[in-house]
């Protein structure tokens, strides 16, 4: 439906629920219009004056719910999800969106506690599974999220999420072969998935398999999509494999693609210092910096190229400037008092040269 289509919709139904006040389905009906035209606050009303008619509307209270959940009201959503609870405690779809809320809440012991609820009520739904592994996921358990993932693939051995994220905890568990298997069966599945690509690229690199390696960034490359990853990715690799010059080459596309994020210009900065090519590292720094003035780690960044580079001086008023910026950073003290001192000794050591 076009706007126009929308507006329409909207003034006959208003007109119906004048006609009949308390036909709910009708506050349902303008609540999907008011959706289409993205009008969320009107939808919010609409339900809400539903409510005052039927109370246990549990639709209703699911679609409050969500609709929270997905303006990051975690708060709000749990007061509808939780009204649904008491109206239908046998729904597992309440069950389910109050763990997923929870899960936003970084809250582990809710949010398990409600998705083994939901699984009490239906056990056969893989994506449930993939949501417990998720939340294991998220607080670095990969043993347990990788028990839960095979679990969902027991139910639907061909569940992309379950593939996808199943590849990566393998990984984060240095089990690069097994990770690769399953990559591989996405990439079967959906040849024309680009993350995936990057995944098997990254891996095999880190495989230290070459050829291979390159021969997927090139497919993730010639895939639809924002490259920028994909030349960040290939530039790291390629600099693991010395191949330096390419490396610059690609961090310079990533660059070309997107000026405004700093990652490409610190990784470049960063391969320049390894190079010992300290003023282009300095200049790739200093771009960073006008991208992100307050991020008190570039400022150590070309602290530490000034350091190498024998501009002592200059080393320390930039590791001040990172002091300044994270007085509480610990390690940024250690740093820059070690090198002050030095300096300081440096310098006193040389006025009793010229004493003598």
């Amino acid at each position: 439906m076009d706007k126009k289509e929308i507006s329409k919709a909207i003034e006959k139904t208003v007109l119906k629920m004048a006609m009949e006040p308390n036909n709910t389905e009708h506050y349902h009906e303008l609540a999907k219009y008011y959706a289409l035209d993205n009008q969320y606050e009107k939808v919010i009303s609409v339900y809400e004056s539903l409510l005052e008619i039927d109370p246990k509307d549990i639709q209703t209270l699911l679609n409050l719910g969500s609709i929270w959940f997905y303006s990051k009201e975690y708060k709000k959503a749990l007061k509808y999800f939780n009204q649904a609870m008491l109206v239908n405690p046998s729904n597992y779809l309440v069950y389910y969106n109050i763990a997923n809320t929870y899960a936003e809440l970084k809250n582990f012991s809710k949010a398990l506690h409600f998705y083994n609820r939901t699984l009490d009520f239906n056990s056969q739904d893989p994506e449930i599974y993939n949501a417990i592994a998720l939340l294991y996921h998220d607080f670095d358990d990969f043993v347990e999220a990788k028990a839960y993932y095979e679990k969902s693939l027991s139910l639907d051995a061909n569940n992309l999420t379950a593939l996808i994220d199943l590849g990566n905890v393998c990984f984060k568990l240095f089990e690069y072969k097994e990770a690769l298997e399953y990559y591989y069966k996405v990439f079967e599945l959906a040849p024309d998935n680009k993350t995936v690509a990057l995944c098997i690229a990254n891996t095999l690199a880190v495989c230290k398999d070459k050829e291979k390696c390159y021969e997927y960034f090139d497919k993730a490359l010639s895939l639809e999509g924002d490259n920028y990853k994909a030349y960040i990715c290939y530039a790291i690799a390629k600099s693991d494999f010395k191949d330096y010059d390419e490396a610059i080459e690609l961090y310079k596309k990533a660059i070309e693609l997107n000026s405004k994020e700093a990652n490409a210009f610190i990784l470049l900065g960063n391969l320049y210092s390894n190079l010992k090519r300290f003023s282009e590292a300095e200049e790739q720094y200093k771009n960073a910096l006008k991208i992100n003035k307050l991020d008190p780690s570039i400022y150590v960044l070309v602290a530490n190229v000034f350091y190498m580079n024998n501009q002592i001086e200059k080393a320390i008023n930039s590791y001040r400037s990172a002091v300044n910026m994270r007085p509480e950073n610990d390690e940024y003290k250690l740093v820059f008092i070690q090198i002050l001192e030095d300096y300081i000794k440096e310098a006193r050591k040389g006025d009793l040269l010229e004493a003598v």
